[in-house]
């Protein structure tokens, strides 16, 4: 019988911690996490963590030639113990037995030898032109794949052609549901929510756009200035918000139905850029391709604030039931919720 679901947290950013968070609670099971970050603080009373070695970081005098087989994973360096450590602790662990399924978000890799190990996998996604060799393995090996966003926004061909292996669930964000603390200002501070994973942004430009705008701009987390673990009620009161366009950030946006600004920052399979280049086509926020020049700044506050609230379409309530219903469905025989 199952007792346990594994769950793959990609130590990039807070992002990945941060879904699985929003998630997990809304399982009856045992949640075993494995990850490479050290365990957060505060879990929910159904997870537990394991700490795994790093394999992003070979010393000289290890070989370093084709880690990714040529081509057809990402990342799996040659002769490097933390790399061979990091499986070995997921096989014991699944070989303890109870474990029903396995969430990975994300890794090519960690999905295909899951799935080596005979244990049903639920990827979950992130947007962009994910259709390289070694993601294309890895959604043919996972028994569902979860789009955390909405299909009827952004539906990208290589996730329309797998039909209904993937649950565009809507966007997770651990704030869905949460009321504002109060009223929303319309000409007032400008909030700037920046995620991790680095930006291009420097102080220089942040202090132009408060000049050109007369306003008072309160910097969140964008080159590590300011950040706080609760961001509400800055984004549910703020004017307007100015925020990269990470899957969390978004969703947490739409949950406070926050009038946005959208930069897209680089990131691997232009992730950022297709969920700028969606939300602006849906009319949900503004988007730019980079940080603007100080005089456009007041149009483009003006602009987010005309567009009216329509984050209802990102799904936000309810999307993490969502997603944790797909997990659940996929311990059991037939896999399909």
């Amino acid at each position: 019988m199952t007792r346990r679901v594994g769950w793959y947290v990609h130590h990039h950013g807070r992002g990945h911690l941060t879904r699985m968070l929003a998630i997990a609670p809304h399982l009856p099971l045992e949640v075993v996490c494995f990850s490479s970050l050290a365990a957060p603080s505060e879990l929910p009373a159904n997870v537990s963590w394991v700490e795994l070695a790093r394999d992003d970081d070979p010393a000289p005098t290890l070989p370093a030639d084709d880690p990714t087989a040529g081509g057809l994973l990402h990342w799996a360096p040659l002769g490097h113990g933390g790399h061979r450590s990091r499986l070995a602790v997921i096989a014991a662990a699944v070989a303890t037995g109870g474990v029903g399924a396995f969430v990975v978000d994300v890794s090519a890799e960690v999905t295909l030898f899951v799935r080596l190990l005979g244990v049903p996998v639920v990827i979950i996604t992130q947007p962009g032109e994910r259709v390289d060799e070694p993601h294309r393995l890895a959604f043919a090996a996972a028994r569902r794949i979860i789009a955390p966003w909405p299909g009827e926004i952004y539906a990208p061909p290589h996730l329309s052609a797998l039909g209904d292996r993937v649950a565009f669930v809507g966007g997770i964000s651990r704030f869905a549901g949460r009321v504002p603390s109060g009223p929303r200002s319309r000409d007032g501070a400008v909030v700037l929510l920046g995620g991790g994973g680095g930006a291009r942004v420097a102080p220089s430009d942040i202090a132009d756009a408060e000049r050109a705008t007369a306003r008072t701009w309160h910097v969140l987390g964008a080159g590590g200035a300011g950040w706080i673990a609760d961001p509400w009620d800055a984004l549910a009161t703020a004017s307007v918000v100015v925020s990269w366009s990470g899957q969390n950030a978004v969703a947490d946006l739409a949950a406070a139905a926050a009038p946005a600004v959208i930069i897209p920052q680089e990131r691997p399979f232009s992730e950022q850029r297709a969920t700028a280049l969606a939300l602006a086509r849906a009319g949900l926020a503004v988007a730019v391709d980079e940080w603007p020049d100080a005089e456009r700044w007041p149009e483009l506050l003006a602009e987010a604030t005309e567009l009216g609230d329509a984050w209802g379409a990102w799904r936000t309530d309810g999307a993490a039931e969502r997603a944790a219903a797909v997990i659940l469905a996929a311990t059991s025989p037939g896999g399909r919720a």
